[in-house]
């Protein structure tokens, strides 16, 4: 992955302000929420996809920043991932007794099908892939102690976005490249 390509992405409201830096690279992660376990979770995924990231974030609420978080990381993350991506991306991790698989797809349509055994993080994964416009499947193989599970669900994650954002030299779609436009 080249280390040129860099996004920066705000999200004010009333509850929380949040801002997330991202740059294809090495995995180095700089992350303060105020939620200790949702730094871990985006210092994983960070590592695992090879994405820089730099997270600020502060709120009224942990359910609150936990979803701006979501929110604002997926649209960064989307914005350094080339038009010519491998746009496909698939991993499975085992953490202890917990296995957990991930499938992705970067190209531009939101939909998520879990669950994971937390509704927070759920809400979190549903969040992201709505706002990067991903499509993700993941699967909990097995799994009893829930830290675990959610902890293989970013780490897979992490692995499928660092396979799809792989520059492939080619736009993997029968349409070419799709451009939104508004009107």
């Amino acid at each position: 992955m080249s280390a040129s390509r860099t996004a920066v992405r705000e999200r004010r409201t009333a509850e929380t302000t949040v801002r997330v830096e991202a740059r294809l690279g090495a995995g180095i992660a700089d992350v303060r929420t105020t939620v200790p376990f949702l730094d871990h979770m985006m210092t994983a995924l960070s590592r695992y996809a090879g994405i820089d990231l730099t997270i600020r974030a502060e709120g009224d609420l942990r359910h609150h920043i936990i979803e701006d978080v979501a929110l604002t990381v997926g649209p960064a993350i989307a914005d350094v991932i080339p038009a010519t991506a491998a746009r496909y991306g698939e991993r499975t991790v085992p953490m202890d007794e917990a296995l957990v698989q991930a499938v992705l797809d970067v190209g531009g349509r939101p939909f998520y099908e879990g669950p994971i055994p937390s509704s927070l993080y759920e809400h979190w994964m549903r969040s992201f892939c709505d706002a990067a416009k991903f499509t993700l499947h993941l699967r909990v193989l097995r799994g009893e102690d829930r830290h675990h599970v959610v902890e293989a669900a970013f780490k897979a994650l992490g692995f499928a976005l660092r396979q799809a954002a792989v520059d492939s030299g080619a736009v993997f779609s029968t349409k070419g490249a799709v451009a939104m436009e508004a009107r």
